[in-house]
């Protein structure tokens, strides 16, 4: 990922977050699944 592009990204999943905090369930989720994939193919 691009330099400028992470805390972008960082500010609209956290926007998300607060607006349906629900969501962060499933964020954190999919980030440990991601993390868990690659972590494995490395």
């Amino acid at each position: 990922m691009s330099p400028h592009l992470t805390p972008i990204m960082s500010i609209i999943a956290g926007v998300c977050v607060l607006v349906f905090p629900a969501l962060l369930n499933y964020v954190v989720g999919i980030y440990l699944v991601l993390t868990g994939v690659l972590a494995l193919m490395n």
